[in-house]
């Protein structure tokens, strides 16, 4: 059966990174994960959420359900190992990591690829077309994918 978006929106523990501007798609997963009841716990909010979302650091706020990290590639490289040491020792929080810039097939080339369980990567292919590109990774290596096209009406 093909990987799906809400194979992952009601997933209770994980490390999702959604790259390429996915605002929307950020915004459904925190919404719906605000509605089953989660302590969630923002860095900061790119987009609007209905509901409570708390924003402070993360790596120093334990006791959430659920974290909001925005930009992790575009850390430091001391940010990016303090990022992983953290993510390494909370797998069992749910964790969506918020990237703007597209990371698809190319995530071969970042260390956060061993971090990650899943990546979604959103693309606008043209006026009326966006591509949503779902991995699954397992010790860094892609184990899994599918694509979703949503035409324009």
């Amino acid at each position: 059966m093909p990987l799906k978006l809400t194979d992952l929106v009601y997933l209770k523990s994980g490390r999702i990174m959604m790259t390429g501007n996915a605002k929307r798609l950020a915004r459904i997963f925190l919404n719906e994960w605000g509605r089953e009841g989660w302590k969630i716990l923002a860095e900061s909010l790119p987009f609007q959420v209905e509901g409570e979302v708390f924003i402070g650091d993360p790596l120093e706020n334990p006791g959430f359900d659920a974290y909001l990290i925005v930009n992790p590639l575009s850390r430091s490289k001391t940010a990016q190992e303090k990022l992983y040491s953290w993510l390494e020792s909370n797998r069992d929080k749910l964790v969506l990591l918020y990237e703007g810039k597209y990371i698809g097939d190319s995530i071969s080339r970042y260390r956060i690829r061993f971090f990650v369980d899943y990546l979604v990567a959103y693309r606008r292919e043209t006026v009326d077309t966006e591509v949503v590109n779902l991995y699954k990774l397992e010790n860094g290596e892609v184990v899994e994918s599918s694509k979703l096209v949503r035409k324009g009406r």
